[in-house]
């Protein structure tokens, strides 16, 4: 009890409580000051420095944007190309993450352990070697060879955090539901599925912001007859004005911050924590 006390005193102090409060500062600084500055610039007409304050104030650079006719068509294929590979990553994951998280068989702890070995290196090397492969298929180029190498990025989260959310599911749940003369498959869609699904909505959002910020493979197979919105900014930072840029990188901020909100409660409540464990 006495050390609690002392321990107590020491986080209350005001020095403690000082540098809590700076580095919240220095945080919210670093993480909201380049948004704040997006922001600004997405409106002005021009800001030049030593002046404190911008020249004027405009919506042009919003029209510009969705006039552009290769800005238009990036973001048209960003909002088409990701949810057919989060949907393609969900079709050959889902069944793989039920059989990692309800099955047990030799070799699941390596699969998954390999799995994210993969993934835990520059992907720019492989994504070198698979363009020769394209290259032999005829794959350059072509929204299915971007679909692929964006699918790559989305597995190991459709496939790690639902079969830690399946493998959460109480069987005794669902041996009770049988005894009751429930088949298997609502079994499967009223208890495994229902109680699941917050994990997978977890791996859904973050395999989306996967595949939707993906930009090396997706520049290296697609350019130049294919570009999305992350490999459009390689563009944008040479060839278009500062405003112009900012309105873009708020465009493709806003899917993640949307995304994000929404699912705040299951990443915070550990479903996203709880999908990289291994049990």
């Amino acid at each position: 009890m006495v050390k609690k006390e002392k321990a107590r005193v020491k986080t209350s102090s005001p020095l403690v409580k000082a540098l809590l409060v700076l580095f919240m500062l220095c945080m919210a600084f670093f993480i909201l000051g380049p948004l704040a500055w997006l922001g600004v610039h997405a409106f002005v007409t021009n800001w030049t420095y030593p002046n404190l304050t911008p020249d004027g104030w405009t919506w042009h650079w919003w029209t510009r944007v969705l006039d552009d006719s290769a800005l238009e068509g990036a973001i048209r294929n960003s909002l088409i190309i990701s949810p057919i590979v989060v949907l393609c990553s969900m079709v050959i994951c889902l069944p793989a993450a039920y059989a990692a998280g309800r099955m047990t068989y030799a070799g699941r702890k390596t699969f998954l352990i390999g799995m994210f070995a993969a993934n835990s290196f520059p992907k720019i090397g492989l994504f070198a070697s698979i363009a020769t492969l394209y290259y032999a298929l005829n794959l350059m180029g072509t929204v299915v060879g971007v679909i692929i190498i964006q699918l790559l990025g989305t597995i190991i989260y459709m496939t790690w955090i639902p079969a830690a959310a399946f493998a959460a599911v109480p069987r005794n749940l669902e041996e009770a539901a049988r005894d009751a003369g429930a088949s298997k498959f609502r079994v499967f869609r009223t208890i495994t599925l229902r109680m699941a699904m917050p994990g997978i909505l977890v791996a859904i959002v973050m395999s989306f912001l996967a595949s939707f910020d993906e930009a090396q493979g997706t520049y290296l197979v697609g350019a130049p007859a294919i570009f999305t919105m992350p490999t459009e900014m390689y563009s944008l930072v040479q060839n278009y004005p500062i405003q112009v840029a900012a309105v873009f990188s708020l465009l493709l901020a806003f899917p993640s911050v949307l995304l994000i909100g929404l699912a705040r409660k299951h990443i915070v409540g550990g479903q996203l924590a709880e999908g990289f464990q291994i049990k």
